[in-house]
């Protein structure tokens, strides 16, 4: 097994990707964090998390994997690359639920693309990782929930299991012949948003129109929770979640429109399901009364 895996990290560096370990059968790095830095070897300088320790070095790659049979860990940003994760829906109870390479075939359908083929991973869950190349100048970061429901985006940032890698029993593996090819112009401008004077009002979900702050707010707060290091994950999501509050008091937005794409984020910087649920629960009620309160809406 640790041979097997040392050779899917090895072949991902002779790509020029950049690697780290993951903890046997999971998808969580292997490396300290923060709090338990010791501040020696790689940290003397400070701590380095798993993006800045990342590496291609063979030899470096050999002593970690020799160690155990740690599952391969990509980082995007310094890889080149951005991953599309077309996700699968969690609630295994709905049968009818839209899964996300459907959202994102919907997407591509309705701007006119055809759905970009390129290095395919299909993954533990399902799901399936979509590899394109990024040019250096592109510097994307992860996005949670942004192009369309079940799709989110890995770059600077963020980070995927690659492909050899086993968790919950069932290996990440490459799917079809498809070549690693670019990041298409069109799936770019859609994750780089424009200048706030420019943006559209967009229709919300109960038939009103969001106000270009309240989108900009909206995409601000999930993009710094999707980012947020480890040690700071929760109070992120806490802190957003009690900012975005004020819109749904307000009106601006509903509760699903706060709830979902902050959920989304916090999974994708590493919290539980569980842990998101509760810190959104607590946190919206808590603003949402407060701004109530303030503005004399009636609860």
């Amino acid at each position: 097994m640790s041979e097997h895996l040392m050779r899917a990290a090895l072949n991902a560096a002779e790509r020029g990707w950049h690697v780290f370990p993951l903890r046997p059968g999971t998808k969580r790095p292997a490396l300290h964090g923060e709090t338990a830095c010791p501040r020696t070897g790689p940290c003397t300088g400070g701590h380095r998390k798993w993006e800045d320790r990342a590496t291609t070095d063979p030899d470096r790659i050999r002593a970690a994997w020799e160690r155990a049979p740690f599952n391969v860990g990509i980082a995007t940003g310094p890889s080149g690359l951005l991953v599309v994760d077309l996700d699968v829906p969690k609630d295994k109870s709905s049968t009818d639920a839209p899964c996300g390479a459907a959202t994102f075939k919907a997407l591509c359908e309705r701007t006119g693309q055809a759905v970009p083929r390129s290095r395919t991973v299909r993954t533990a869950s399902g799901g399936q990782h979509l590899y394109f190349t990024t040019p250096a100048a592109a510097r994307l970061h992860n996005t949670a929930g942004t192009l369309a429901p079940l799709v989110d985006t890995r770059a600077w940032g963020g980070y995927v299991v690659a492909a050899g890698s086993l968790v919950d029993g069932t290996r990440y593996e490459v799917q079809g012949p498809a070549l690693l090819r670019p990041l298409p112009d069109w799936l770019k401008h859609a994750l780089v948003p424009p200048h706030p004077v420019n943006w559209p009002a967009v229709a919300a979900a109960g038939g009103g129109v969001h106000r270009p702050y309240v989108d900009a707010a909206l995409a601000q707060e999930t993009a710094a929770v999707a980012a947020a290091p480890e040690g700071r994950r929760n109070a992120t999501l806490l802190r957003a979640a009690r900012a975005l509050g004020r819109f749904v008091a307000s009106g601006d937005l509903t509760r699903d429109e706060v709830e979902m794409p902050l959920q989304r984020a916090g999974e994708s910087a590493g919290l539980s399901a569980t842990e998101c649920r509760t810190t959104l629960r607590s946190a919206l009620d808590w603003s949402i009364t407060r701004n109530q309160t303030r503005t004399g809406v009636a609860a």
